[in-house]
């Protein structure tokens, strides 16, 4: 039998607050798309770029491709091209522990709520 952990109720995250929270280094930004949808577009200004396919792997502290920046207790605010992918990203980190990750969207949520756009 399994069982989830019980998350503690977290505020939601809106793509407005993410743009603020990137800025005052609060949130850490995730974009989960594949490189050449980046490549395409650009991504948030100062997001980590994590493929949904390798988000596990990322998030894992005992995993040699963690990222440092990824800390359970950390606020996450994760996007990709629609909101899908980044609602997967978002089921999967909870799962995991992190207990404030959120789904801002699309990156053009991020740009609509005044986000910056960089190009790699």
């Amino acid at each position: 039998m399994f069982f989830m952990k019980r998350r503690k109720d977290r505020a939601a995250l809106s793509p407005q607050d993410a743009v603020r929270g990137a800025q005052d280094g609060t949130v850490t930004v995730i974009d989960v798309r594949e490189f050449a949808e980046i490549s395409a577009s650009g991504k948030a200004r100062g997001a980590l770029h994590i493929p949904l396919t390798r988000l596990q792997q990322m998030a894992d502290p005992r995993h040699p491709d963690h990222v440092d920046a990824l800390r359970p207790e950390a606020r996450i605010a994760l996007y990709c091209a629609s909101g899908a992918r980044s609602g997967s990203a978002q089921r999967m980190l909870q799962q995991m522990g992190y207990e404030d990750a959120h789904n801002i969207g699309g990156l053009g949520h991020w740009v609509r709520a005044g986000g910056q756009v960089e190009r790699i």
